[in-house]
């Protein structure tokens, strides 16, 4: 497809309307079907581009060109389920930046990091396939609705793809599901608006099964793409009794992730033969290892 004019100049307003289109594919086919790859399947979209073009369309604005092979995780093939997790308080900029070089050599789905590291991280990983993905509301969720929606936007803006926010953990529990749709879908608006992918954490060891099957019905009337276990933080992680539950709830489209406390193959495979299609992990070299962790935590 050609975006200049007779002048040499880009074309914005059609270079616009196909961006938009690649969202709108993205948005409406979601995570694709059941069995499209033996587990829970993804979609890609194809679109052609000419090399000689890319500079037009880099002046025209866009701040990363990125050519990756797409090729769908598998049980084989663990280091595509991973989101690369370092979200401690004491996590210092050379321990960013070591997770970033393992993300690289690894060719783990994403980098999960505290927003205040988006930016340096989209830096070292642009021009590769490992996505940027970052926490809001983290991690007790009992902040402000609006002040999710301008964590999110601050993030996506900083080089962000993927914003794992946590839910009002207490005003679910205290029956206000309504209140847990809205808090979610302002940040799922805002997400999806700036081209990003939301992920809604759930705390599920806080969480009664009826209010785990409550909060993802919630998520999924909100827009989100992903429910996800937990922090990380809380008194339990992930379980195959949980990711089995929410994939029951949530369907066969969207996605789920299971973290905290996977710290082995064993663990990893287990949850992903539960329905899990993203895990958040930092025992993720481990894992693809095939060795133990020696410590927990993200």
């Amino acid at each position: 497809m050609d975006f200049t004019r007779t002048d040499g100049s880009v074309d914005a307003g059609q270079l616009e309307a196909v961006l938009a289109e690649i969202a709108r594919q993205i948005l409406d086919h979601g995570l694709g079907s059941v069995g499209s790859m033996g587990q829970w399947g993804c979609t890609s979209i194809q679109v052609e581009f000419c090399p000689d073009r890319a500079r037009q369309v880099i002046d025209a604005g866009a701040c990363r060109l990125g050519v990756c092979t797409n090729d769908a995780p598998s049980l084989a093939n663990l280091a595509g389920y991973i989101d690369h997790t370092l979200l401690k308080p004491d996590a210092t900029l050379a321990d960013v930046d070591e997770l970033c070089g393992q993300a690289l050599k690894h060719d783990f789905a994403s980098v999960c990091v505290n927003g205040v590291h988006v930016r340096r991280c989209a830096e070292i990983l642009a021009g590769s396939c490992t996505r940027v993905c970052t926490v809001v509301g983290f991690p007790l969720g009992a902040c402000a609705p609006e002040v999710k929606v301008y964590e999110a936007r601050r993030a996506i803006e900083d080089g962000a793809c993927e914003i794992d926010m946590v839910m009002n953990v207490g005003v679910h529990k205290s029956g206000d599901v309504e209140f847990t749709r809205r808090d979610i879908a302002g940040v799922a608006e805002t997400c999806h608006r700036l081209g990003a992918k939301l992920k809604v954490i759930l705390e599920t060891a806080l969480l009664t099964d009826a209010e785990k099957i409550s909060a993802c019905e919630a998520a999924v009337a909100a827009g989100a793409d992903f429910v996800k276990t937990s922090t990380g933080f809380s008194k339990g992680g992930a379980t195959v009794h949980d990711v089995e539950l929410m994939r029951r709830t949530v369907g066969p489209t969207l996605g789920v992730k299971a973290s905290g406390g996977i710290r082995d193959t064993e663990t990893a495979r287990a949850m992903i033969t539960a329905g899990a299609t993203r895990l958040g992990a930092s025992a993720s070299v481990e894992i693809v290892s095939g060795q133990a962790a020696k410590s927990g935590g993200y």
